[in-house]
């Protein structure tokens, strides 16, 4: 009897094994091909950095100028603890990151999220879904990304390869901008007189000015490479207000992707990048080692009316030598520089920018809408205000500079706009009467009108779930035209034309490219000129769109939009984090 019991229990606990088995088996596969989670601490403190002959303190992460890289798989979730230790208010965004229901963690201060406040801390928590390649971080509140900055490179999956040949090492460049004086100051000064903010003083490539300025020869950026070897660079654009040309001295560089997504390769001397892009390229060294060094420079590209720093910043290729070579020789190699565009060459911009073509492969499709549930027309653009009451006023009439979306100048509220969706307390915070089209029509790119006060509010647009959305977006010549990268968080978003002049809404959707249009998070509001793009509003949340040039977004021209849930158990927003800062 005692045996019979035994082998019973004993088929009983073979079957539950075998049933456990079954059911375990799809959540190990899932597993298998499922991120890990990867742990990063961000300690924001001052540190004291020499640059250009000066020592200033800076807000840096851990200490570090730039800040540390991220690295990640497709597919990871990651926690990043930010604790502040400076007296500013802190948020950090993560540019380019779709933030799929995880708009908590977005970061842009009011809009997202309060600020980290003094001696408070804030965990982001989001997952990389469906994305690799090239983005970075950044601070998202005033004029802190001056130095809050760095790198975030999304590899493929694990035994995933890129759809270009493999490279034999990758390094980041991350261009930056760099004042003498305080960051903070400066644009505090500047909202306080109503006039425009003094300019940056140096370029710098991974926090390096380079030899083209004083006593900055030590303080050069310098790439080594081996004879014959492919090298993928990964390209960022972080400085503030300028668009950047790029180009390496007698090599020719291959784009691969751009904003994280893969692109039909092709090859150039120069790539354009503005802030707030990323552009991945390929660099294959000479097969014999040559005697000289490379410059790899970079310097505005700049088309309005305003004064820019029309410096260069460079860094060094140096071909790596044999033990053999004598290093009284190397002394004396010569540095070959690298020749750019003219700085508002908006014909190399336009061409540029039009070679930019998705893969569209079985393997990365390009899934831009097809239909369009809504139509948006914005101007894009600069105008004025009125000084408020108690500001010592610099501009004449007591007006001054601005900037705006379809005339409305946006205001940042004093408290986060996705906690007032979230929870239903929009009232007396925004309004989502955001104009679809400008208030009234004009040559947009010929003489402007008279009349060029703005509006000012906290207008959003609203859109439900899953709407699909083509938005034009048309630079006006009001105080005179000038290139704007509009840059989406949340989304990407499909590049389908643009052109010089006046949107032609009965001519120029038949130039639309549906087939392999670039996806992008960021794009140039071509200077005089329109550019009309599509996405598909697939992510619950408030989600910021500004003029990437930091001086115009805080002149104003920014808004945001608000997609509500669907109706799905994964078309929510997730709740907020229990310790989401309060305003």
């Amino acid at each position: 009897m005692v045996s019979v019991l035994t082998s019973s229990a004993l088929f009983k606990t073979l079957l539950f094994l075998s049933l456990c088995s079954v059911w375990l088996l799809p959540d190990l596969a899932l597993a298998k091909h499922a991120g890990i989670t990867r742990h990063y601490k961000f300690n924001i403190k001052m540190q004291n950095v020499t640059r250009l002959c000066q020592t200033k303190s800076i807000v840096t992460v851990n200490g570090q100028f730039p800040g540390p890289r991220i690295i990640a798989r497709e597919g990871d979730r990651l926690l990043i603890k930010v604790v502040n230790h400076v007296q500013y208010n802190v948020t950090i965004h993560w540019h380019g990151i779709r933030q799929l229901r995880s708009g908590w963690a977005d970061g842009p201060a009011y809009v997202t999220q309060c600020p980290i406040q003094t001696g408070q801390s804030y965990v982001y928590n989001f997952t990389i879904t469906g994305q690799r390649g090239t983005l970075f971080w950044h601070a998202h509140i005033s004029w802190l990304r001056a130095t809050l900055y760095g790198p975030i490179v999304i590899l493929p999956k694990r035994h995933a390869s890129y759809p270009f040949p493999q490279p034999f090492k990758e390094f980041p460049i991350v261009f930056g901008e760099w004042w003498k004086a305080d960051t903070e100051t400066i644009i505090n000064q500047a909202m306080a007189t109503g006039g425009a903010p003094n300019i940056s003083d140096a370029f710098t490539i991974n926090g390096l000015p380079g030899p083209s300025y004083n006593c900055s020869a030590k303080e050069t950026f310098k790439l080594k490479v081996k004879p014959g070897k492919t090298y993928l660079l990964r390209l960022v654009n972080a400085a503030l207000n300028d668009e950047l040309f790029f180009r390496v001295a007698n090599h020719t560089l291959t784009v691969v992707e751009a904003d994280a997504v893969y692109v039909k390769p092709f090859k150039t001397d120069i790539v354009l990048i503005t802030p707030g892009q990323t552009t991945n390229v390929l660099l294959k060294a000479k097969s014999n080692t040559p005697n000289a060094k490379f410059a790899m420079s970079a310097r505005p590209y700049s088309t309005g009316p305003a004064t820019f720093d029309n410096t260069t910043t460079i860094g060094i290729l140096e071909y790596k030598k044999s033990a053999s070579a004598s290093s009284s020789n190397n002394m004396n190699i010569s540095l070959l520089k690298a020749k750019l565009p003219q700085f508002n060459d908006s014909t190399y911009a336009m061409k540029f920018n039009q070679k930019i073509r998705s893969l569209a492969t079985r393997k990365f499709p390009v899934k831009v809408p097809k239909k369009v549930d809504r139509r948006f027309f914005f101007t894009v653009g600069l105008g004025i205000l009125p000084c408020s009451k108690n500001q010592a006023c610099q501009g004449p009439n007591n007006i001054r500079p601005a900037a705006g979306i379809n005339n409305v100048s946006f205001v940042q509220p004093n408290t986060a706009l996705l906690q007032a969706h979230f929870f239903n307390r929009s009232k007396g915070v925004y309004t989502t009467n955001f104009p679809t089209n400008p208030p009234f029509k004009f040559n947009y790119t010929g003489t402007p009108p008279k009349n060029i006060m703005l509006d000012s509010g906290t207008k959003l647009v609203s859109l439900n779930y899953n709407t699909s959305v083509e938005l034009v977006m048309q630079d006006t010549s009001i105080l005179g035209a000038e290139s704007h990268p509009l840059h989406l968080h949340g989304f990407n978003f499909f590049v389908l034309a643009q052109g010089i002049g006046n949107f032609d809404p009965k001519r120029d959707p038949a130039k639309f490219n549906l087939v392999d249009p670039a996806e992008r998070n960021t794009v140039g509001v071509p200077s005089g000129g329109w550019v009309a793009i599509r996405f598909l509003a697939d992510n619950p949340g408030v989600w910021f769109m500004h003029c990437h040039l930091e001086v115009h977004t805080s002149w104003g021209l920014k808004m945001a939009w608000v997609v509500n849930d669907g109706k799905g158990p994964k078309q929510k927003l997730m709740p907020p984090p229990a310790d989401l800062p309060k305003c």
